[in-house]
């Protein structure tokens, strides 16, 4: 493909120029796009960089083979994302903390799946499940560009808007900020990582209006500056990827903080419920927030069941979702009369620590491999800042592996989230009447956990 071929086919179908970078420089070239640094780059500056960018990778990627790219918090990789839309070829964004071994098996599988993608996707974004094993999530361009109207309908735009990108854009929240501010035309402004001690000089140096956090962010963000108040300019704080308890929800409130809880997931390209924008002041009051502007959310079994048209196409190498299908987030909840969504807590096999999600079959299935390893089960302890820290209860045989041993071995195959800071080891590991591991008595085992001797970085 041509960078010619790429330029004419964005310009020839209308619904792609929400997620063009080209026909955004025709839109609002002069209008400032993106703050990167001490940058202040408009769309027509961001349109000549991706202009540059096409040429090599026309070269490098094919249509329908996902193009692996890390999903580091830098202008190139920004650039690139910007260039692969325009190439309709989808980006396998990976995670700036994974190991080697891990992006190679992502990677692999990604190979074994090209050519079946849907012909508008654009992002495989990487979940796991009760398996173990990593699931690539396909995010259509029509879905992501549903996930950005509804989020409109509820905050709007203003003229000024410049949205915190904190997070890393191989997180859907992060990837969610560039598609719903390049779609509205509207600034961002790109941080290398979040940093407590530098937010509210951002925030107030870059005019920010908009602000997405993880609850461990805003706990960290309000420890670090005990005085701080935020500035009129910021207008809402969009707190989502794990549950905020309501102490950190009050201490928010008294610093007049304008919250706006969401609630979504990976493959429903992040949020399908938050605060009303008018709410933002008494979050609390909405729980989990209402379902966003075609979203449809009812409870089967307790479990939060979404349907709408920010659903992702399916897993990346299997069957993909039926039109109208109901997807199981696996999350357990509930409706009140207002229409608002409790959240009771995630699925049994989830551990939320920081934001990250980790799902304890992963890392079960690693230490398992490890010598000296009978059995593992891995899970989440309550923490305050972090709301989860990952521990594992060990089955081991006559030479157990000592600490050290454990935090090379998994350092060299597991994301640092990912890898637990609390051990104990066990005669035997409960299970249920058939046979499977019993998660929910896995709680018994916490008195018995100790740190790591040397914990990981």
């Amino acid at each position: 493909m041509t960078t010619a071929d790429a330029r004419a086919g964005s310009a020839a179908v209308g619904a792609d120029d929400a997620l063009s970078i080209f026909a955004a420089a025709r839109d609002a070239g002069d209008a400032v796009a993106l703050h990167v640094g001490d940058q202040r780059l408009r769309f027509a500056d961001l349109a000549h960089l991706t202009e540059q960018r096409l040429g090599a990778l026309a070269l490098e990627t094919r249509a329908g083979r996902p193009h692996p790219l890390v999903g580091s918090n830098t202008l190139d990789t920004l650039v690139t994302l910007y260039a692969l839309l325009e190439l309709r070829v989808p980006a396998l964004l990976l995670h700036p903390k994974l190991t080697a071994v891990e992006i190679a098996a992502e990677q692999a599988q990604a190979a074994q799946a090209a050519g079946a993608l849907p012909a508008d996707a654009a992002a495989v974004l990487y979940t796991s499940g009760t398996t173990g094993q990593p699931r690539g999530a396909v995010l259509t361009r029509s879905a992501l560009l549903a996930s950005a109207q509804a989020s409109r309908a509820n905050l709007g735009w203003h003229d000024d808007d410049c949205w915190l990108l904190a997070m890393p854009v191989a997180r859907v929240g992060g990837l969610s900020i560039v598609t719903r501010c390049l779609a509205a035309r509207r600034a961002l402004m790109l941080a290398p990582a979040f940093d407590a001690a530098l937010l509210p000089r951002w925030i107030a140096e870059h005019r920010i209006t908009l602000l997405s956090l993880v609850p461990t962010m805003l706990s960290l963000l309000l420890e670090a500056h005990r005085d701080w108040a935020p500035p009129a300019h910021l207008r809402a704080v969009l707190l989502g990827g794990a549950a905020a308890s309501s102490a950190l929800l009050e201490r928010a409130a008294a610093r007049r903080l304008p919250i706006v809880i969401t609630s979504g997931c990976t493959e429903t390209c992040s949020q399908v419920a938050a605060t009303p924008y008018d709410r933002r002041f008494d979050a609390a009051a909405c729980g989990a927030g209402r379902p966003l502007t075609g979203v449809q959310l009812h409870i089967e079994g307790g479990h939060i069941q979404v349907k709408g048209p920010m659903l992702m196409a399916g897993y990346m190498g299997e069957a993909p979702l039926a039109a109208g299908t109901w997807f199981d987030t696996g999350d357990l909840g509930e409706l009140d009369a207002h229409g608002c969504l409790h959240l009771h807590g995630r699925r049994a096999d989830l551990i939320v620590t920081g934001g990250e999600n980790v799902y304890p079959a992963e890392v079960e299935r690693v230490l398992e491999a490890c010598p000296g390893i009978h059995a593992a089960a891995v899970f989440g302890v309550a923490d305050e800042t972090w709301g989860q820290t990952v521990a594992m209860a060990l089955v081991a045989g006559p030479h157990p592996p000592s600490d050290e041993v454990l935090i090379d071995y998994l350092g060299e195959r597991m994301a640092s989230h990912k890898r637990p800071r609390w051990i104990c080891f066990a005669q035997s590991l409960p299970h249920t009447a058939a046979g499977k591991l019993d998660r929910l008595a896995l709680s018994a085992l916490v008195p018995a956990l100790r740190p790591l001797r040397t914990p990981p970085p």
